[in-house]
């Protein structure tokens, strides 16, 4: 996708909910979501859960409330509640940075109760959302930054198939600490192989009855051997 002489930018993506096999991505709404999403949360280690979060922990469920109502407003990013039939509301995550004119989008924001943590819905919402970017959209680029320090989120990155572009040291100010930002992306010419993974690992198939893959995500992609 050298070539962008016919280039004219791409819509911005809408507020709907995205429906896959194992999860529904719906728009975040405080007064259908808040109560599931804080009792998911209710009994874990929420300390380590905003470790790495511009926000949080949330003393309560009016002011967890307050901070979900305030996510739903935002003009700039999109946020979706990750909802389950087993779990109902268990996560939430967001399109930002979204550059219509550039075709450039960031899945970030995520903050996901245990529960939901390395299950099919959490890989699916990966799936939905350059599924939505690139077939849907036309976008070029789907990026994932994080802290640099999280190494968790790194890994996911990485077994999601985006590819690590570098990091910008001192990027953010986070609780009084500076933050090294990590970036990556994948391109939009990439995302065929990656699709096709996301497909093959997300079948029913892939998975037995105790509910363990058979095959690991990044295996058939090229690109991370």
């Amino acid at each position: 996708m050298s070539d962008l002489s016919g280039w004219g930018g791409c819509a911005r993506p809408p507020k709907a909910s995205l429906v896959g096999r194992w999860v529904r991505l719906e728009p975040l709404d405080p007064a259908r979501h808040a109560d599931a999403l804080w009792s998911a949360h209710v009994g874990t280690d929420v300390a380590a859960t905003y470790r790495y979060m511009p926000y949080g922990p949330f003393d309560d469920r009016a002011s967890y409330g307050a901070h979900l109502a305030k996510q739903a407003a935002d003009p700039s990013d999109l946020y979706f509640a990750l909802v389950t039939a087993e779990r109902g509301a268990a996560g939430v995550a967001s399109l930002m940075s979204i550059e219509p004119a550039h075709g450039v989008a960031e899945v970030g924001h995520i903050c996901l109760a245990p529960s939901i943590r390395r299950t099919p819905a959490a890989t699916e919402m990966v799936a939905l959302i350059g599924q939505l970017l690139f077939d849907r959209l036309g976008y070029r680029r789907f990026e994932w930054k994080c802290d640099n320090a999280n190494k968790a989120s790194k890994a996911a990155a990485r077994r999601f198939g985006f590819r690590e572009e570098g990091v910008f040291r001192h990027h953010r100010v986070v609780k009084q600490r500076n933050r090294d930002t990590a970036w990556f992306s994948m391109v939009r010419d990439e995302w065929p192989e990656r699709r096709a993974a996301f497909e093959r690992w997300l079948a029913p198939e892939n998975f037995d009855h105790d509910g363990q893959q058979k095959m690991r995500l990044n295996g058939p992609l090229r690109a991370m051997r």
